[in-house]
């Protein structure tokens, strides 16, 4: 194990909690940072990711991944690299498991349905509802709302893509009870879990795309730096399974990818003395080296415009949105079909009655969703599993 870099976090130094823990009995030896991966680990908004659509909605096939096992390996990249740049590992890999809590049933396709119905109630945005899940909804505890994670935690999933300008209503309500300094860089195992996350999704989406058809291994070698990857493997294995190469693709991609990210990184952080330093820089300290930088957009372009934006994609995305839609105006027009427990609680006044409505669909697994629907409108929705 590498010694803590000097611009490491410090669980020790924690800028602490919302809600203060005094005289609290201590539940085996932990830093909070480990306290922090722990309560994520064993939330209920965290399990409910095995059935949150990663990029296809309600798969059928067990081997396509969800929310939950994307998280997962989010986490192990965003481990090796903090292991590596000598970051705290334990609040990295906190960041991963935590950072896609806020995504509704159907990935991006209910997020705009969601967007769509608070309209006029200030929106929805998937990673401001990340906070407002675990600082308020996600509440095991009995001394207070949520689940009372570290400074360093929360500030880290809300600026994870770097400063803020425009705030969410869910956001800058929590940032006005527990200030996020949202105009600052986060600390580097923030930025390293944001660079993780893109790492593992550009790279199993590619594989979950090969595996259901929608991605052709041809238009994908047009890619020079991938075609790179796939020429080195037919040499090193020539006459190997044509299945087997492509998952050595996919790892050497990720190799290359994390290799680069921890070269760059090492280098823009030469000088810095402290986590400070890395919040106060004017730019991003973590980062692909420039031409890496290029050949990653060029790939999600691809990815884009071959996989997410696939006619049958978008075609179950649209009954995805209807299906989202419908149960807010079901829920809006006759709150007690909803769970007992929200109903009692649904505000009287707006914006908060429709928030509240936004919060119980939000929290939806995909599954859930279509019961729900099916429940309520008397027949399951068709065409929301493309592969």
């Amino acid at each position: 194990m590498n010694a803590p870099a000097p611009y490491a976090s410090d669980p020790a130094k924690s800028r602490g909690r919302e809600f203060p823990i005094e005289g609290s009995i201590a539940r085996a030896p932990r830093s909070e940072y480990q306290r922090d991966r722990d309560r994520i680990v064993h939330s209920i908004a965290f399990r409910r990711l095995r059935h949150k659509t990663q990029v296809f909605v309600a798969p059928d096939g067990d081997h396509y991944r969800v929310r939950l096992t994307h998280s997962l390996e989010v986490a192990q990249i965003g481990r090796v690299i903090a292991r590596t740049l000598g970051l705290d590992e334990d609040l990295t890999e906190a960041l991963c498991l935590a950072h896609d809590i806020g995504h509704p049933p159907f990935g991006h396709a209910g997020e705009e349905a969601l967007d769509n119905a608070l309209v006029k109630s200030g929106g929805f945005d998937h990673n401001a509802h990340t906070l407002r899940t675990l600082m308020r909804l996600d509440s095991p505890y009995i001394e207070h709302d949520g689940l009372n994670l570290t400074w360093e935690l929360l500030e880290g999933l809300a600026k994870h893509n770097g400063p803020l300008g425009m705030v969410p209503w869910a956001l800058a309500e929590l940032d006005a009870a527990f200030p996020l300094d949202l105009a600052r860089w986060p600390s580097l195992e923030a930025q390293v879990a944001a660079l993780a996350d893109d790492i593992a999704y550009d790279n199993h989406d590619i594989d979950d795309g090969l595996r259901a058809g929608f991605l052709d291994l041809d238009e994908l070698l047009e890619l020079d730096f991938i075609a790179d990857q796939w020429h080195a493997i037919e040499r090193k294995f020539p006459g190997a399974p044509q299945n087997r190469k492509l998952r050595e693709l996919v790892r050497s991609q990720i190799g290359l990818m994390v290799n680069d990210l921890i070269g760059e990184t090492a280098m823009r952080g030469r000088g810095m003395e402290s986590a400070a330093d890395v919040r106060c820089a004017d730019r991003a300290t973590a980062a692909f080296s420039p031409a890496l930088a290029d050949e990653e957009r060029t790939l999600k372009r691809f990815m884009y415009d071959k996989l997410y934006h696939h006619p049958q994609q978008l075609q179950t995305a649209e009954r995805a949105r209807a299906v989202t839609a419908s149960l807010f105006a079901a829920y809006s027009q006759q709150p007690e079909l909803m769970a007992e427990s929200w109903e009692c609680c649904l505000p009287e006044d707006e914006p908060q009655a429709s928030r509240h409505i936004a919060d119980y669909i939000a929290g939806m697994t995909d599954r859930y969703a279509i019961s729900e629907y099916t429940r309520i409108y008397g027949r399951t929705p068709e065409g929301l599993s493309n592969v």
